[in-house]
């Protein structure tokens, strides 16, 4: 009888904290307050509020002042995953607390989690977004015949069916004449699996977001077909949080936006240093990461801005064409008064921020070939030598043309180079891109229809190699 009620009262205590918010182990380690992060470290557009967050430690920092201040203490459990499907499980299922993902990915998180008070989950924040939805990409095998969306038509394509890059495929099919349903296969596969697909001829393309698309290309196993930004459509990924959570531990939730802000000041303040420790954290190549996360590249700031809600909206049809999915009341689902908050307690002015379109990192400094200013970020590049604390800027693409000719010239190697889509403006490799000589000018491209457009405009033009570029460019 005494073990029967001593059971009965521990069985009536846990069920006593339970109904409280506090988790066991919550209940198991006193004061301590777990905090679950899932993170996509691959998925570079998030690093502010997954893998150079976690590396930098602001999190940790943050919440121990807190505990210093006389608080609870903290502890932080970072989750990996390759896509946001598995965070948004995790979340309905009230194991993790704050999650960042796309803004497909968070449709569906946002669809998924509203029926339950508990795991019903706030849009928070913003992590990297652009405004032409160039980080989303198609490519295809480096050997292939197609240079045309249209010529996808019948073939295989693979995507991850509820992510970003699954949005961008359907979109861009649509808008070529081919049905997305019908008018190709599309196999539903995890990035690096149908990565693996397109090396091995399984599939025909490749709809991913990023960092798949620059990996692969950089690697020399794909070649670009279809830039995001053709379809003039911001795209963004962001922070959700656990209201059940949240409601009960706000501090934390202030914590970790004031952490992002931290991330994103490093980002933008040490973008090579950045770039290392998100290579490090992800097992991406440093070149690639910087890619995204350089200057010039994807814009890393964090409000809520009109645009890209006014986007979102405009995505919500996507969730009834890929299942059954509750309506989604995007202005409820967003929430910018915590971040106000760690504005505010900064200082800074978060209206003015939400109101500035324009990308916080540009590409900046002078050119020292031509010993003028670097102002015009539809032109501005970047070439990066080995040894270099900080990537060398340059004016515009013929420039840089001429930066990496006396590079070599000098017996230094050029890791990598950077320039922007003369038509999108989509920042993209040098020697990946394709080159139109113009005169004395070379503009590059990201796609082979982008340079056909060129071409087809300007009968002066001839398309060039990125080698014959830097040999025939006057120095």
């Amino acid at each position: 009888m005494k073990y029967r009620r001593a059971r009965l009262t521990a069985m009536a205590a846990i069920v006593a904290l339970t109904a409280a918010g506090c988790s066991l182990e919550q209940a198991a380690s006193g004061d301590t307050v777990k905090v679950v992060i899932g993170y996509q470290s691959k998925t570079i557009n998030t690093v502010t509020a997954g893998t150079l967050l976690r590396a930098k430690g602001f999190l940790e920092q943050r919440l121990s002042k807190l505990t210093a201040d006389g608080g609870k203490k903290y502890r932080v459990e970072w989750q990996d995953y390759d896509t946001g499907a598995p965070i948004t499980a995790q979340m309905v299922a009230e194991k993790i607390d704050i999650g960042s993902m796309g803004d497909y990915p968070l449709l569906i998180n946002g669809s998924r989690t509203q029926a339950n008070e508990r795991s019903r989950t706030e849009f928070v924040s913003v992590t990297g977004y652009h405004p032409k939805g160039s980080p989303n990409m198609i490519v295809v095998d480096k050997g292939s015949p197609v240079r045309s969306l249209s010529e996808l038509a019948g073939k295989k394509v693979s995507s991850s069916v509820g992510s970003a890059s699954d949005g961008l495929l359907r979109q861009a099919l649509s808008r070529n004449g081919i049905d997305p349903k019908s008018g190709v296969e599309v196999l539903n596969q995890q990035p690096q699996i149908g990565a693996s697909a397109l090396e091995s001829g399984q599939v025909q393309a490749l709809s991913q977001f990023v960092a798949w698309p620059g990996l692969l290309v950089f690697q020399d196993k794909a070649k670009l077909l279809f830039d995001g930004a053709e379809l003039n459509v911001p795209t963004f990924h962001g922070v959700v949080a656990r209201h059940g959570y949240t409601e009960q531990h706000p501090e934390v939730l202030d914590a970790f936006l004031r952490a992002q802000l931290d991330a994103t000041d490093f980002l933008h303040q040490r973008p090579l240093e950045a770039a290392k420790l998100v290579a490090e954290g992800s097992g991406l190549p440093q070149e690639v990461v910087y890619l995204y996360n350089g200057p010039g590249g994807i814009s890393f700031d964090t409000p809520l801005k009109p645009d890209l809600i006014r986007a979102f909206k405009g995505d919500v049809p996507y969730l009834k064409s890929i299942g059954d999915f509750a309506d989604l009341d995007i202005d409820k689902f967003v929430d910018d008064a915590p971040l106000r908050r760690a504005f505010a307690e900064r200082g800074a002015d978060y209206n003015a921020a939400v109101g500035n379109p324009a990308n916080p990192a540009p590409i900046t400094g002078t050119d020292p070939l031509t010993n003028g200013p670097v102002t015009d970020p539809a032109r501005a590049s970047e070439v990066w030598t080995d040894g270099q604390d900080t990537a060398q800027p340059a004016a515009d693409p013929t420039s840089l043309l001429r930066a990496v000719k006396l590079a070599r010239a000098q017996g230094k190697k050029v890791r990598a180079a950077y320039v922007p889509d003369a038509e999108l403006g989509t920042r993209w490799f040098a020697d990946k891109a394709l080159w139109v000589r113009d005169g004395d000018t070379y503009l590059p491209f990201t796609t082979p229809a982008a340079a056909q457009r060129y071409l087809a405009a300007h009968p002066t033009g001839a398309q060039v190699s990125f080698e014959q570029a830097v040999g025939e460019v006057r120095s």
